[in-house]
């Protein structure tokens, strides 16, 4: 239909030079033919209207909005152009003229004011009515936009006392006899007219309620294109001043009509709405309680002006954020439904994972999150393994997340556990602002998950790890015993008979063979003491777990730190396992100390509570650099404490220092406790997602 893309585009062009011409016949008019106001919204909407009005034609040429815009915004054209020629026609006196330019000036307001302030919210964004029973709108604009011309047509002319302008331009279809009804006619129109105008904003509040999240963002731009404009309209009333405002929004109205009819950034509403309705907000209340605490405060204090203000900037800034976040949360709940609210997101994920088997867990994350951000895929690769090396151990899909994903890392404690890729917008998309939103509340949980993972897989290994070294010492310990002492003990067994033998027949040779016999048990005694010593440390039972670790810390070495050792609570009773486990994490911690940290000073702390054993080992040295990497003796550590159930955690930064914390749990009895789910997320990060800052498993 490319006629009908021609016809719109001449409808542009002319409509475009009728209000170019009402300009330069304005700028040429005597100065007692000026009046405030006859710069209006129809000089804008005359030329913007008809414009995007002919793009659409030239898109979509059946589209009833794109006529609508065409038709209205000549019909504003018009109105300037013959309103102003009226003007200056009888300011050089050819009233005969004024007389006729009168009426299409009337006919164009009131075809624009159908078109564009009736019509078009009726049928935005897609050209039809909401439904047939909105029929009586639009008969009732017609009928009181009809009615008001009408009165104009045939309305007597007005006394020339308090008229604006220094003459009447005369009517010559007046009726005289209905004078006295003027006034009740114009009343009832214009009311019919503001009800028309009311309902049809209302429209689009219905179809914005009655819309999926997609219809919604389409809906946005044009209420809030109109929104706009009535209220910039009631600010130009108020303030004749800022009528400018409407005039400036009325042009940019056609703009966003045509972002929702296109589908053009569509979604750039929701930030747009979002942060108009949160920023209006807080004006609007902000500055109640601002000026309504000044107040009270001046009338309780009277004579202290600053007292006063103090106590409402303080009382204002008290409510701002909490103000913000449930301004922001009522308008994604508006915008997006209960899908667009990142609480309810997060209640959902902590449900879902509750009731997910602690393996598959990643699987209701991964659901949620590509729910809540509207995406075509997201994944979740979860990393962990030996120390200087990085493998995944557990990966989670749903979804295509394409060839390039954008990736946000998974961090717990500060350290990263894995990551999350996100794939591609989906149809029905999101705005960078909520995504940003979804993400900032989802992340930390779907951290906690991922470390919880990631315990588990250290779990499983370090149980095979220790089955292994089970049976590795085993075979140490045969070895030792069949290939070591047995064959001593073997020979000293022969040695023993050749004495006996060389006893009364070589003296010398018996007495010889029984010293290599005393030596030889020496040996063995020596050996079975090493064996021993293997065991267990024999330190921990000559001067108990305080003493042993304060044997470990000595008198301090020439240059090297020195270390106090502090005991807080009954060490005594201890389960063989947590002694030897807390032992030698401070043994390697204290190693570590002396060799790497370069600190002048370490504490070492051992603290009995109820439920636990703590360690803390902390110095003063130059801590991590950024770029480390965990080490055996760190990854030893981790081992000891997971084994017996419990967490060790790291914090350090460049040249403020080390703090190693290991917390055993044990028993009512004493013994330590075993995890029953070791893939549960702890209760610590259940309730702070993404734990305290600067903190990191080791």
């Amino acid at each position: 239909m490319a006629w009908a893309a021609r016809a719109a585009a001449v409808v542009a062009v002319v409509s475009a030079m009728l209000v170019a011409a009402a300009l330069l016949i304005l700028a040429g008019l005597p100065a007692q033919w000026r009046v405030p106001g006859m710069v209006t919204p129809l000089m804008s909407a005359g030329v913007t209207f008809p414009v995007v009005g002919a793009f659409l034609v030239a898109h979509r040429p059946r589209l009833t909005l794109a006529w609508l815009m065409c038709a209205g915004g000549f019909a504003a054209a018009v109105h300037d152009v013959c309103q102003m020629a009226m003007l200056a026609s009888m300011a050089r006196g050819n009233v005969a003229l004024a007389e006729v330019l009168r009426f299409p000036a009337q006919v164009g307001w009131a075809v624009s004011g159908i078109t564009l302030e009736t019509l078009l919210p009726l049928y935005s964004p897609d050209g039809k009515l909401p439904s047939r029973r909105w029929r009586v709108v639009v008969l009732l604009g017609v009928a009181s936009v009809g009615t008001e011309t009408a009165r104009q047509f045939v309305r007597p002319d007005p006394p020339l006392d308090g008229y604006p302008l220094p003459a009447v331009v005369p009517n010559p279809l007046q009726i005289p006899a209905l004078a006295p009804y003027m006034p009740v006619i114009g009343t009832l129109a214009w009311t019919a007219i503001g009800v028309s105008l009311a309902l049809a904003a209302l429209s689009l509040l219905v179809r914005f309620r009655r819309a999926d999240p997609a219809g919604r963002r389409q809906i946005g731009w044009p209420l809030f294109a109109f929104a706009g404009y009535v209220v910039f309209s009631l600010v130009g009333l108020a303030s004749p001043e800022l009528v400018w405002l409407s005039i400036v929004w009325a042009a940019l109205v056609p703009v966003a009509i045509v972002f929702s009819v296109t589908r053009y950034r569509l979604y750039g509403i929701d930030t747009v709405v979002s942060r108009t309705f949160v920023a209006a907000g807080l004006l609007v209340v902000v500055g109640g309680v601002y000026f309504g605490v000044a107040a009270l405060s001046s009338l309780v204090v009277s004579g202290y002006d600053q007292v006063a203000g103090l106590a409402a900037a303080l009382l204002t800034g008290a409510f701002f954020q909490p103000l913000r976040r449930t301004l922001q949360h009522a308008v994604d709940r508006l915008l997006y439904g209960p899908v667009g609210d990142p609480r309810v997101l997060a209640e959902r994920l902590v449900r879902e994972v509750r009731r997910a088997d602690p393996a598959q867990a990643l699987e209701p994350v991964i659901a949620v999150l590509r729910e809540g951000l509207a995406v075509r895929g997201v994944a979740v690769e979860v990393t962990g393994g030996e120390s200087g090396q990085r493998a995944e151990l557990a990966t989670a899909v749903d979804g295509q997340v394409g060839e390039s994903p954008r990736e946000v890392p998974l961090v717990w404690h500060g350290e990263r556990v894995g990551r999350l890729l996100v794939g591609p917008p989906a149809p029905r998309r999101f705005p960078a602002a909520h995504d940003e939103r979804v993400l900032a509340t989802l992340v930390p949980y779907a951290a906690d998950v991922a470390h919880a993972v990631r315990l588990a897989a250290d779990l499983q290994r370090s149980r095979e790890r220790i089955l292994a070294a089970r049976e590795e010492e085993r075979r140490r310990l045969r070895r030792d015993l069949h290939d070591g002492l047995g064959r001593t003990l073997g020979e000293m067994a022969a040695a023993v008979s050749v004495a006996r033998a060389s006893l009364t027949s070589s003296p010398e040779t018996a007495d010889r063979l029984l010293r290599e016999l005393r030596s030889g048990m020496d040996t063995v005694t020596h050996d079975v003491r090493q064996l021993v010593y293997g065991l267990r440390p024999p330190a921990l039972d000559d001067l108990g777990l305080a003493g042993a670790v304060r044997a470990l810390a000595g008198p301090g070495e020439a240059g090297g730190p020195a270390i106090v050792v502090k005991a807080e609570g009954d060490l005594a009773g201890l389960p063989a396992a947590v002694e030897v486990a807390a032992y030698r994490i401070a043994q390697e911690a204290l190693t570590n100390a002396r060799r790497h940290a370069r600190a002048t000073r370490v504490l070492a702390e051992l603290r009995r509570e109820p439920a636990a054993l703590r360690l803390l080992v902390t110095d003063d040295g130059v801590g991590f650099p950024p770029e480390r990497r965990t080490g055996l003796g760190l990854t030893s550590m981790r081992e000891r404490t997971a084994e017996l159930g419990g967490i060790c955690l790291i914090r350090s930064e460049q040249g403020t220092g080390t703090t190693i914390e290991v917390t055993i749990p044990l028993a009512a009895n004493g013994a330590p406790q075993a995890r029953s789910h070791p893939a549960d997320p702890p209760a610590e990060a259940a309730r702070l997602p993404g734990g305290a800052a600067g903190f990191q498993v080791s």
